[in-house]
């Protein structure tokens, strides 16, 4: 059975500082001393959750992205995360899927934090992005769409067999005040129950340039909600292998999927 080794960083970030804060997870990166596949950075990672992309949003061949190439590439790893990228005059909270020969997908996050006025900044996105990685399907989301669980629903199920379920991994990376971190700790686990999947959420600690504070609570749940890892409060650099064996066992012992509701999610 194959297994995926994933590394997350929780961090504080440099408020509305990208060369402070590229430099400070460089050095996270090149401190992991293990082996992995897959390293997650904190949503809006290169500028802290700054609702101006008029002054910080870059295009994709900015400075942002080509650290991140050059970051999976030298270590041979998959990097993750999301940036504020500027695009046809739009701008939008990206996450960016960056693999190590330099090719990537993104997701455009969908469910913009009103709250903060974050709709009035940022573009919405209308589809989602699932990565193939060893054989695992990775359903990659940001911050805010952790509230929607629609979205974050497995769908398309093929109820004949169940290798075709729609994905193995949600991956939620975000900027989450402490003050509401009690739905962040349960929705994560929610997630992972209704949907028989590993999930993992990767949130940044400390103050922002608001006055905001971030506890991180970062956590690795398994597909029976069961926490794995959780961090609060600290920084944190932590690499844990996900079993393909013990997602198969799940899924066969409580073949719930089975009797899931079918639906299609409109653009």
């Amino acid at each position: 059975m194959s297994s995926l080794i994933i590394t997350i960083i929780q961090t504080n970030l440099f408020w509305e500082d990208k060369k402070a804060n590229l430099q400070l997870l460089e050095e996270k990166i090149n401190g992991i001393k293990e082996k992995t596949e897959i390293v997650v950075l904190p949503e809006m990672f290169s500028t802290g959750f700054s609702m101006q992309p008029e002054k910080l949003a870059e295009k994709m061949d900015g400075e942002s992205v080509a650290w991140m190439k050059k970051i999976s590439s030298t270590k041979k790893i998959i990097l993750t995360g999301s940036l504020i990228i500027e695009e046809d005059g739009k701008y939008f909270n990206r996450l960016i899927w960056m693999l190590p020969n330099g090719q990537f997908g993104y997701y455009d996050k969908r469910h913009r934090f009103a709250f903060a006025g974050e709709d009035e900044k940022y573009t919405a996105g209308n589809k989602r992005l699932i990565a193939s990685v060893k054989g695992w399907k990775i359903n990659l989301l940001v911050c805010y769409d952790l509230r929607f669980p629609v979205w974050s629903r497995q769908s398309a199920i093929n109820k004949e067999e169940e290798k075709k379920l729609e994905f193995d991994l949600i991956i939620y990376v975000a900027n989450w005040p402490q003050r509401r971190n009690i739905a962040w700790k349960t929705l994560l686990q929610a997630r992972a129950i209704e949907n028989q999947s590993y999930v993992v959420g990767v949130n940044r600690v400390g103050n922002d340039g608001n006055n905001i504070y971030h506890s991180g609570d970062s956590m690795i749940i398994n597909p029976l909600g069961e926490i794995i890892y959780h961090k609060e409060n600290d920084e944190d650099v932590f690499t844990y292998t996900l079993s393909k064996e013990t997602l198969d066992e799940v899924r066969a012992k409580f073949p719930f999927w089975k009797d899931a509701d079918e639906f299609f999610i409109e653009p």
